[in-house]
């Protein structure tokens, strides 16, 4: 089954269930893929699924710290759950010593031995973990291994 039909699927579950907040996310995240469909032209790969998925959850997580040192918990709640939905639909997030792992073994694939070596392990690292790590865990990774 593609990203579209499960979201299609969900759709009407959530329309049937009455269910607002999963509702609008799902909605937003159709959205955002038949753009990037129309975008490319053609029907997406996975990778480009992922790919939008993930920029999807990283909007609402910087959302999520904005409105969280602006005192808006109205609207961090409402974040949460839609991080929640958003993130039923990606893969399996990779754990920091998952992370850490596949960061020393690049390092040493790479011959990497200094900070100067940073961009080369971040360009060879993000793209075996895209969609399953979050950047800023990667990157901190990759500095503290480095260093």
């Amino acid at each position: 089954m593609s990203l579209l039909d499960s979201l299609n699927s969900d759709l009407k579950i959530a329309m049937k269930a009455h269910d607002k907040e999963t509702l609008s996310t799902v909605r937003m995240l159709k959205a955002a893929v038949m753009n990037e469909q129309i975008k490319v032209g053609q029907t997406l790969t996975s990778d480009e699924e992922v790919s939008v998925l993930s920029r999807e959850l990283k909007q609402r997580k910087d959302s999520l710290t904005e409105f969280s040192q602006a005192g808006r918990d109205d609207l961090v709640s409402g974040l949460k759950k839609e991080i929640k939905v958003v993130e039923r639909y990606l893969p399996k997030q990779l754990s920091e010593q998952e992370i850490n792992q596949i960061v020393k073994e690049t390092i040493s694939q790479v011959g990497a031995s200094s900070k100067a070596d940073f961009g080369k392990v971040m360009g060879t690292v993000m793209p075996k973990v895209k969609g399953r790590a979050d950047g800023k865990l990667v990157n901190s990774a990759v500095k503290s291994l480095l260093g």
